[in-house]
Formats: C-alpha cells, sequence, structure tokens
C-alpha cells in the first residue's frame, strides 16, 4: 500500500483559500469584472469557495462558471473506447466572458496540460480581457510554459508521486492535500 504524508490539513487548506482570495482582489484593485471559472471536478468547488470570500471581503458577488475540459485534452478519455465516444461533462459559464478578468481554478498544477485544455475552452466560449491561474497546490514538473499567478501551496514532489485532494464537496473526508508515495 502507498504511503500517505499530508501537506495541507483541513485549517491549512481554509488559510491558503483566504490567502489566494486576498491576493486575487490585491492584484486586480478589487472585484470589478472579475469571473471565476473552475476546471472540472475539484476546481469548481475551490472556485466557489473563493468567490465566496471575495464576497466576505469586498462585498462583491463574483460570478462563478465551470469549465469540462474533457474535449480539449490532447490524451483525451473515452467513455466508450470501441465507438471512440468522449466523456464529457460539459461546462457550464453562465455569463458572458467580453471584458472580464477571468480567474481559472484549480486543484493541482502539474504539466500544464489541463490548463491549455481549459483555456482553449475558454476561448471558444468567448474572449475575457485576462485570464489568470489560481491554484492550491503546485507540483512543479511543467510540460508547458504554464504559471499559476496564485497558489496556496508549493509542493515540491518526484514523478513517480502523486498528489491526492480531498475536498469535503465530492470527497468522504474533509479537507486535506496528501502525497501519496
Amino acid at each position: 500500500m502507498a504511503e500517505k504524508v499530508v501537506v495541507m490539513d483541513k485549517a491549512a487548506v481554509g488559510r491558503a483559500l483566504t490567502r489566494v482570495s486576498y491576493e486575487i482582489i490585491e492584484r486586480n484593485k478589487g472585484a470589478k469584472n472579475l469571473a471565476l471559472v473552475g476546471i472540472k471536478t475539484r476546481g469548481i468547488f475551490l472556485a466557489k469557495r473563493i468567490a465566496a470570500r471575495i464576497q466576505e471581503i469586498e462585498n462583491v458577488t463574483v460570478p462563478v462558471g465551470e469549465v469540462d475540459i474533457a474535449l480539449y485534452r490532447d490524451d483525451l478519455s473515452f467513455k466508450n473506447e470501441e465507438t471512440r465516444e468522449p466523456s464529457v461533462n460539459g461546462s457550464e459559464i453562465p455569463f458572458s466572458l467580453e471584458g472580464k478578468k477571468i480567474v481559472l481554478v484549480d486543484d493541482v498544477l502539474y504539466t500544464g496540460r489541463t490548463v491549455r485544455a481549459a483555456m482553449d475552452a475558454l476561448m471558444d466560449v468567448g474572449r475575457p480581457e485576462q485570464i489568470e491561474l489560481a491554484v492550491l497546490a503546485d507540483r512543479g514538473h511543467r510540460e508547458l510554459p504554464i504559471r499559476a499567478d496564485f497558489v496556496g501551496k508549493n509542493v515540491p514532489t518526484s514523478k513517480e508521486e502523486r498528489i491526492e485532494v480531498h475536498l469535503s464537496e465530492v470527497d468522504t473526508d474533509e479537507d486535506a492535500i496528501m502525497i501519496l508515495k
């Protein structure tokens, strides 16, 4: 069985999201024309938490959308290998991207391929003024020239290790980030 090392517990995840929320507000000089788009699955819940913190801080409602990158991946997975039918869950962006500063939100930044796919998906919906990236954990090992603007925690790993993010909204236990060795 793989060894699990907890690098962030529930309290640390909460503090990191609060800090990231403040950094987003500071860099964007408030929340005007700001919108968050979470990358399915865990990025959506993180985006909603950040939006709630920004509302508490700035008293401004920040719209939140979700993007499904399944069709934009360069390593596309199929729900049925015989028919080559892609597994798609759908994106939901209930606001115009035009003139908005979009903060893409994901749980872990690794190679950069997920972020590239998410930007492609966003550009098919509209043309935002700016795209920034917020991640809960950055583990390094980029294959594409992509970096996060806002990072909850840098978690250096080897390529043999895996990062596991648990969020109370989708996992059976409480919030945590673990390295599986």
